[in-house]
């Protein structure tokens, strides 16, 4: 049998996404801002207004863990008031049997593992003494957390870490371009790939396996497939049970990672199954471990640090900037060009929100943010970053975000290539899993660490308001 994760039926039978993230973003809010939750039951414009409330969820938590936990649980608690189980409770997932069955095929790589970190970088391959050079200039440059370079130096002195040894990385969303199985299989580790029954998904998969160093796991229809990329794949949607079963039999400690993009409500869908399995999957095995990648245009707390670097970003800002911004911010009624933080802000809060993306975007990304957040209190090991802007095939196909991304630079923040972006971010997850924990005392210090934000969080300007005018600077580039 298969069970497909969906927005609930409402009593004429339509399934409204935006019934569902109101409705959810209200419930999380409750635990903990009475006022604020109100304020979104009654919001009359959801797609255009939402920006102010998951904001709003953000700053509700601030002030203690506890406060920031109970939002976490309330929000995901509500997920299962508002989606279903194909029109049954989600929680029938965690115990639906399982319809068929996947046979484990491993594909091992030809090459010899990657003896030390090597960074590609606009053709150039970055290592040893030459990256850590360059990760201390993006920290000067604020491109990331001072955390990340260090983090990123403790895997360049233990290459040993890189083939995570014991350890079995499930990758949902394995095709996805900031996914980490091309760095991975470099470096000798074992791979475990979900994705959609796509031959052509596939084949670049298993290609990819072949001239890497380690072995990918692939779900598939028989153990002895006559054509393994026609035969590979499983819908995380409906299938939640048989893949489940299938991760269950893998060898080494699982990490569970969430890679996974769709646009619109498919995205919280996609959400939502991925949560469902990681429950079904560590409730055999509870030493499962968790990673996610979190977007850096969404609504994070940031150390009195960050807040230092913009603030003399913004007072330094040359002669011609402060004579335009001065138009630019009376003609648009403060909307442009305006300064990201109070300068005595402590923490700060970066809100690098893009309306272009829409609601359900940023509940499907606040979803797993929720998941890391609860998972980590309840002792689970979570690696979880914020990873850079990058220049993927799903985020350019936007053409107002592609002129943005052009133009970018000229405010001091940096658009990744997807090798580079995935590599670092891989480096992160080696680094979380194969070396000592991390402790904070609240998570949303969890959430900054060894964030790798590309100058969002510490440039002069609050991003929204510098974004079109960046995308009307990076128009022709983006048309090239």
């Amino acid at each position: 049998m298969t069970i497909g994760i969906s927005f609930a039926a409402a009593a004429d039978g339509t399934r409204s996404t935006t019934t569902a993230g109101r409705g959810i973003v209200a419930d999380a809010l409750r635990a903990a801002d009475p006022v604020g939750a109100r304020a979104v039951a009654n919001e009359t414009a959801w797609r255009s207004r939402y920006l102010q409330h998951f904001r709003r969820l953000v700053e509700a938590g601030v002030d203690s863990p506890a406060a920031w936990l109970a939002i976490a649980d309330a929000g995901l608690q509500s997920v299962h008031q508002h989606l279903s189980a194909d029109d049954a409770p989600l929680a029938d997932v965690l115990t639906a049997p399982v319809g068929r069955q996947l046979a484990t095929v491993e594909v091992a790589g030809s090459a010899e593992p990657s003896t030390e970190l090597a960074l590609p970088y606009h053709g150039r391959s970055l290592r040893g003494q030459q990256l850590r050079d360059h990760l201390a200039g993006w920290v000067d440059q604020g491109v990331l957390e001072p955390s990340a370079a260090v983090a990123v130096g403790e895997v360049i002195d233990h290459p040993e870490w890189l083939a995570l040894a014991g350890h079995t990385v499930v990758v949902l969303g394995a095709g996805a371009e900031m996914g980490p199985v091309g760095p991975l299989l470099g470096w000798g580790a074992r791979v475990a790939a979900v994705d959609l029954p796509r031959p052509a998904v596939w084949e670049r998969l298993i290609r990819l396996a072949r001239a890497g160093a380690g072995t990918l796991l692939v779900p598939a229809d028989s153990a002895e497939p006559t054509d393994l990329a026609a035969a590979a794949g499983a819908d995380l949607l409906t299938e939640v049970p048989e893949i489940a079963d299938w991760l269950g039999g893998l060898d080494g400690r699982l990490v569970l990672g969430n890679y996974l993009y769709a646009d619109g409500g498919t995205h919280v869908r996609l959400s939502v199954a991925a949560d469902l399995l990681g429950t079904r999957v560590a409730g055999d095995r509870p030493d499962t471990a968790l990673a996610f990648l979190a977007t850096p245009t969404d609504v994070f707390v940031v150390p009195r640090a960050a807040v230092e670097q913009s603030t003399r970003a913004y007072t330094g800002r040359s002669g011609t900037a402060k004579v335009l911004g001065r138009p630019l911010r009376w003609v648009t009624r403060g909307r442009l060009m305006h300064r990201a933080y109070p300068p005595d802000a402590d923490p700060g809060i970066a809100d690098a929100l893009v309306p272009a993306q829409g609601p359900n975007y940023v509940l499907a990304k606040r979803i797993q943010r929720w998941r890391a957040a609860s998972a980590r209190a309840d002792g689970r090991l979570v690696s979880f970053h914020v990873a850079p802007s990058t220049r993927t095939q799903s985020v350019i196909k936007n053409r107002a975000l592609a002129a943005a991304y052009a133009g970018a630079r000229r405010f001091g923040v940096e658009i990744f290539e997807p090798d580079t972006a995935n590599t670092l971010m891989a480096a992160l997850l080696v680094r979380d899993l194969a070396g000592p924990p991390s402790r904070h005392e609240h998570p949303w210090q969890d959430e900054a660490h060894a964030a790798v934000h590309g100058g969002l969080w510490r440039c002069a300007y609050e991003p929204r308001s510098m974004l079109g005018l960046a995308a009307v600077l990076g128009y022709a580039a983006s048309r090239r």
